[in-house]
Protein backbone atom coordinates (compact mmCIF):
# COMPACT_ATOMS: atom_id res chain seq x y z
CA UNK A 1 0.00 0.00 0.00
CA UNK A 2 3.25 2.17 0.40
CA UNK A 3 3.55 2.39 -3.45
CA UNK A 4 1.26 3.06 -6.45
CA UNK A 5 -0.37 0.10 -8.12
CA UNK A 6 2.46 -0.82 -11.23
CA UNK A 7 -1.17 -1.57 -13.47
CA UNK A 8 -2.77 1.88 -13.03
CA UNK A 9 -0.50 3.59 -15.53
CA UNK A 10 -1.96 6.20 -18.14
CA UNK A 11 0.28 6.00 -21.06
CA UNK A 12 0.51 10.17 -21.72
CA UNK A 13 3.83 9.99 -22.52
CA UNK A 14 3.71 7.25 -25.07
CA UNK A 15 0.30 8.87 -26.70
CA UNK A 16 2.08 12.23 -27.32
CA UNK A 17 5.37 10.39 -28.60
CA UNK A 18 3.05 8.52 -31.19
CA UNK A 19 1.20 12.13 -31.96
CA UNK A 20 4.23 14.09 -32.31
CA UNK A 21 5.74 11.27 -34.89
CA UNK A 22 2.19 11.35 -36.84
CA UNK A 23 2.45 15.19 -37.14
CA UNK A 24 5.85 15.51 -37.84
CA UNK A 25 5.70 13.05 -40.56
CA UNK A 26 2.01 14.12 -42.13
CA UNK A 27 2.77 17.47 -42.00
CA UNK A 28 6.21 18.07 -43.05
CA UNK A 29 5.18 20.46 -46.02
CA UNK A 30 3.11 23.15 -43.77
CA UNK A 31 6.09 23.12 -41.44
CA UNK A 32 8.42 23.91 -43.89
CA UNK A 33 6.32 26.57 -45.53
CA UNK A 34 5.88 27.91 -42.00
CA UNK A 35 9.21 28.33 -41.19
CA UNK A 36 10.47 29.75 -44.66
CA UNK A 37 7.88 32.19 -43.86
CA UNK A 38 8.92 33.09 -40.49
CA UNK A 39 12.68 32.73 -41.43
CA UNK A 40 11.96 35.28 -44.11
CA UNK A 41 10.71 37.81 -41.22
CA UNK A 42 12.80 37.66 -38.51
CA UNK A 43 16.21 37.42 -40.98
CA UNK A 44 14.40 41.22 -42.53
CA UNK A 45 14.27 42.27 -39.16
CA UNK A 46 17.31 41.42 -37.88
CA UNK A 47 18.83 42.79 -41.43
CA UNK A 48 17.11 45.71 -41.18
CA UNK A 49 18.52 46.22 -37.55
CA UNK A 50 22.33 45.36 -38.24
CA UNK A 51 22.25 47.24 -41.48
CA UNK A 52 21.17 50.50 -39.81
CA UNK A 53 24.45 52.64 -38.39
CA UNK A 54 24.65 52.34 -34.55
CA UNK A 55 24.56 56.32 -34.01
CA UNK A 56 20.63 56.09 -36.39
CA UNK A 57 19.47 53.36 -34.36
CA UNK A 58 20.54 55.10 -31.04
CA UNK A 59 19.12 58.32 -32.26
CA UNK A 60 16.16 56.94 -33.61
CA UNK A 61 15.34 55.15 -29.97
CA UNK A 62 16.30 57.40 -28.33
CA UNK A 63 13.88 60.20 -30.21
CA UNK A 64 10.89 57.77 -29.65
CA UNK A 65 11.97 57.64 -25.47
CA UNK A 66 12.10 61.36 -25.37
CA UNK A 67 8.82 61.67 -27.02
CA UNK A 68 6.98 59.30 -25.38
CA UNK A 69 8.29 59.48 -21.53
CA UNK A 70 10.60 62.54 -21.82
CA UNK A 71 14.77 63.76 -21.92
CA UNK A 72 15.42 60.98 -18.82
CA UNK A 73 14.95 58.19 -21.00
CA UNK A 74 16.15 59.33 -23.89
CA UNK A 75 19.71 59.95 -22.11
CA UNK A 76 18.82 56.93 -20.64
CA UNK A 77 18.94 55.11 -23.89
CA UNK A 78 21.75 56.53 -25.01
CA UNK A 79 23.80 55.79 -22.42
CA UNK A 80 22.10 51.96 -22.32
CA UNK A 81 23.21 51.14 -25.87
CA UNK A 82 26.60 53.01 -25.94
CA UNK A 83 27.26 50.83 -22.67
CA UNK A 84 25.81 47.24 -24.70
CA UNK A 85 28.52 48.71 -27.97
CA UNK A 86 30.88 48.86 -25.69
CA UNK A 87 31.08 45.57 -24.35
CA UNK A 88 31.29 44.71 -27.94
CA UNK A 89 27.80 43.10 -28.14
CA UNK A 90 26.01 45.65 -30.16
CA UNK A 91 25.29 42.81 -32.92
CA UNK A 92 24.67 40.42 -30.50
CA UNK A 93 22.08 42.66 -29.20
CA UNK A 94 20.33 44.03 -32.53
CA UNK A 95 19.74 40.09 -33.21
CA UNK A 96 17.97 39.42 -29.64
CA UNK A 97 16.02 42.49 -30.31
CA UNK A 98 14.77 41.03 -33.08
CA UNK A 99 13.79 38.06 -32.27
CA UNK A 100 12.03 39.90 -29.32
CA UNK A 101 10.29 42.08 -31.96
CA UNK A 102 9.13 39.80 -34.31
CA UNK A 103 7.91 37.03 -31.42
CA UNK A 104 6.05 40.42 -30.15
CA UNK A 105 4.50 41.10 -33.64
CA UNK A 106 3.21 37.52 -34.07
CA UNK A 107 1.92 37.52 -30.89
CA UNK A 108 -0.13 40.51 -31.23
CA UNK A 109 -1.20 39.46 -34.34
CA UNK A 110 -2.73 36.39 -32.96
CA UNK A 111 -3.20 37.70 -29.75
CA UNK A 112 -5.89 40.62 -30.10
CA UNK A 113 -8.00 38.60 -32.25
CA UNK A 114 -8.23 35.72 -29.71
CA UNK A 115 -7.99 38.39 -26.92
CA UNK A 116 -11.67 39.79 -28.56
CA UNK A 117 -13.23 36.92 -29.35
CA UNK A 118 -12.86 35.82 -25.79
CA UNK A 119 -14.88 38.70 -24.79
CA UNK A 120 -17.27 38.61 -26.88
CA UNK A 121 -17.99 34.74 -26.31
CA UNK A 122 -18.64 33.50 -22.76
CA UNK A 123 -18.13 29.89 -24.16
CA UNK A 124 -14.99 30.57 -26.27
CA UNK A 125 -13.44 32.30 -22.60
CA UNK A 126 -14.31 28.92 -20.68
CA UNK A 127 -12.36 27.03 -23.59
CA UNK A 128 -9.58 29.14 -24.20
CA UNK A 129 -8.38 30.53 -20.39
CA UNK A 130 -7.56 26.33 -19.51
CA UNK A 131 -5.08 26.68 -22.22
CA UNK A 132 -3.69 29.74 -21.43
CA UNK A 133 -3.20 28.39 -17.70
CA UNK A 134 -1.75 25.45 -18.92
CA UNK A 135 0.67 28.03 -21.67
CA UNK A 136 1.63 30.31 -18.50
CA UNK A 137 2.55 27.07 -15.71
CA UNK A 138 3.96 25.01 -18.37
CA UNK A 139 7.97 25.14 -17.71
CA UNK A 140 9.55 27.28 -20.35
CA UNK A 141 12.20 24.58 -21.09
CA UNK A 142 9.24 22.28 -22.56
CA UNK A 143 8.31 24.65 -25.40
CA UNK A 144 11.52 24.12 -26.77
CA UNK A 145 10.89 20.12 -26.93
CA UNK A 146 7.74 20.66 -29.72
CA UNK A 147 9.52 23.64 -31.65
CA UNK A 148 12.72 21.33 -31.72
CA UNK A 149 10.85 18.66 -33.09
CA UNK A 150 8.94 20.27 -35.94
CA UNK A 151 11.45 22.96 -36.79
CA UNK A 152 15.11 21.33 -35.83
CA UNK A 153 17.61 23.75 -34.45
CA UNK A 154 17.85 27.00 -35.84
CA UNK A 155 16.40 30.96 -35.50
CA UNK A 156 12.70 29.72 -36.57
CA UNK A 157 12.18 26.85 -33.68
CA UNK A 158 13.18 29.91 -31.40
CA UNK A 159 11.12 32.17 -32.22
CA UNK A 160 8.08 29.90 -32.37
CA UNK A 161 9.34 29.04 -28.90
CA UNK A 162 9.53 32.20 -27.65
CA UNK A 163 5.50 33.25 -29.66
CA UNK A 164 4.11 30.24 -27.45
CA UNK A 165 5.86 31.43 -24.04
CA UNK A 166 5.14 34.95 -24.52
CA UNK A 167 1.39 34.73 -26.40
CA UNK A 168 -0.54 34.49 -23.16
CA UNK A 169 -0.58 37.77 -21.09
CA UNK A 170 -1.48 39.66 -24.90
CA UNK A 171 -4.66 37.35 -25.12
CA UNK A 172 -5.84 37.82 -21.03
CA UNK A 173 -5.46 41.34 -21.00
CA UNK A 174 -7.07 42.32 -24.37
CA UNK A 175 -9.83 39.48 -22.76
CA UNK A 176 -9.53 41.97 -19.80
CA UNK A 177 -9.71 45.37 -21.21
CA UNK A 178 -12.90 44.93 -23.29
CA UNK A 179 -14.92 43.27 -20.95
CA UNK A 180 -13.70 46.44 -18.47
CA UNK A 181 -15.58 48.97 -20.73
CA UNK A 182 -18.12 50.43 -19.19
CA UNK A 183 -21.52 48.89 -20.43
CA UNK A 184 -23.32 52.00 -20.38
CA UNK A 185 -20.78 53.31 -22.98
CA UNK A 186 -21.52 50.43 -24.82
CA UNK A 187 -25.34 50.81 -24.70
CA UNK A 188 -25.01 54.91 -25.47
CA UNK A 189 -23.36 54.02 -28.69
CA UNK A 190 -25.53 51.35 -29.62
CA UNK A 191 -28.72 54.13 -28.78
CA UNK A 192 -26.70 56.25 -31.53
CA UNK A 193 -27.15 53.76 -34.22
CA UNK A 194 -23.91 52.00 -33.85
CA UNK A 195 -23.14 48.27 -35.23
CA UNK A 196 -21.48 45.66 -33.19
CA UNK A 197 -18.21 46.08 -35.15
CA UNK A 198 -18.16 50.06 -34.76
CA UNK A 199 -18.92 50.02 -31.10
CA UNK A 200 -16.07 47.37 -31.00
CA UNK A 201 -13.59 49.24 -33.20
CA UNK A 202 -14.52 52.72 -31.84
CA UNK A 203 -15.61 52.34 -28.44
CA UNK A 204 -14.20 49.37 -26.47
CA UNK A 205 -11.10 48.86 -28.76
CA UNK A 206 -10.03 52.38 -27.49
CA UNK A 207 -11.09 52.29 -24.37
CA UNK A 208 -9.42 49.03 -23.70
CA UNK A 209 -6.07 50.66 -25.02
CA UNK A 210 -4.05 50.96 -21.95
CA UNK A 211 -4.90 47.24 -20.99
CA UNK A 212 -3.82 46.25 -24.46
CA UNK A 213 -0.75 47.87 -23.89
CA UNK A 214 0.07 46.28 -20.82
CA UNK A 215 -0.72 42.86 -22.44
CA UNK A 216 1.70 43.74 -25.39
CA UNK A 217 4.27 45.44 -22.10
CA UNK A 218 3.99 41.89 -20.75
CA UNK A 219 4.23 39.87 -23.77
CA UNK A 220 7.69 42.04 -24.54
CA UNK A 221 9.35 41.17 -21.50
CA UNK A 222 8.25 37.53 -21.81
CA UNK A 223 10.19 37.47 -25.20
CA UNK A 224 12.98 39.05 -23.90
CA UNK A 225 13.29 36.49 -20.76
CA UNK A 226 13.12 34.00 -23.11
CA UNK A 227 15.98 34.43 -25.30
CA UNK A 228 18.26 32.85 -23.22
CA UNK A 229 16.43 29.68 -23.04
CA UNK A 230 15.87 29.35 -26.89
CA UNK A 231 19.81 29.91 -27.07
CA UNK A 232 19.68 26.11 -26.63
CA UNK A 233 17.93 25.57 -29.71
CA UNK A 234 19.94 28.50 -31.99
CA UNK A 235 18.65 31.34 -31.34
CA UNK A 236 22.15 33.40 -31.24
CA UNK A 237 22.34 36.87 -30.02
CA UNK A 238 22.95 38.05 -26.22
CA UNK A 239 20.92 34.19 -25.24
CA UNK A 240 24.33 32.69 -26.66
CA UNK A 241 26.28 34.59 -24.67
CA UNK A 242 24.77 33.99 -21.52
CA UNK A 243 24.51 30.24 -22.31
CA UNK A 244 28.44 30.06 -23.42
CA UNK A 245 28.73 31.95 -19.85
CA UNK A 246 27.44 28.88 -18.07
CA UNK A 247 29.07 26.24 -19.98
CA UNK A 248 32.62 27.33 -19.33
CA UNK A 249 31.76 28.72 -15.97
CA UNK A 250 32.69 32.66 -17.32
CA UNK A 251 30.88 35.07 -15.12
CA UNK A 252 32.29 37.88 -16.69
CA UNK A 253 30.72 36.95 -20.19
CA UNK A 254 27.34 35.53 -18.76
CA UNK A 255 27.06 38.66 -16.99
CA UNK A 256 28.03 41.05 -19.48
CA UNK A 257 25.47 39.22 -21.73
CA UNK A 258 22.65 39.20 -18.77
CA UNK A 259 23.16 43.11 -18.04
CA UNK A 260 22.89 43.85 -21.74
CA UNK A 261 19.50 41.94 -21.73
CA UNK A 262 18.54 43.64 -18.78
CA UNK A 263 19.15 46.91 -20.44
CA UNK A 264 16.98 46.59 -23.51
CA UNK A 265 14.21 45.19 -21.19
CA UNK A 266 13.96 48.08 -19.03
CA UNK A 267 14.36 50.86 -21.96
CA UNK A 268 11.22 48.93 -23.55
CA UNK A 269 9.13 48.43 -20.59
CA UNK A 270 9.68 52.34 -19.60
CA UNK A 271 8.81 53.10 -22.90
CA UNK A 272 5.75 50.63 -23.50
CA UNK A 273 4.59 51.61 -20.29
CA UNK A 274 4.51 55.19 -20.53
CA UNK A 275 2.91 54.62 -24.13
CA UNK A 276 -0.23 52.45 -22.20
CA UNK A 277 -0.17 55.58 -19.34
CA UNK A 278 -0.58 58.07 -22.16
CA UNK A 279 -2.99 56.20 -23.87
CA UNK A 280 -5.12 55.94 -21.06
CA UNK A 281 -4.84 59.90 -19.94
CA UNK A 282 -6.30 60.49 -23.71
CA UNK A 283 -9.17 58.10 -23.12
CA UNK A 284 -9.89 59.63 -19.75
Amino acid sequence: MLEFPTWFRIPLGTWVDNFARWLTTEGDVVFGWISDVLFVLLLRVEQLLIWLPWPVVIAVVAALAWRIVGPRLAMGVIAGFLFIGALGLWPEAMATLALALSATLLATAIGLPIGIFMSRSELAQGIIRPVLDLMQTMPSFVYLIPALMLFGLGRVPALIATLVYALPPVIRLTNLGIRQVSSSVVEASRAFGSTGTQVLLWVQIPLAMPTIMAGINQTIMMALAMVVIASMIGSGGLGDEVLRGIGRLDVGRGFTGGISIVIMAIIIDRMTSALGQRRQHDTT
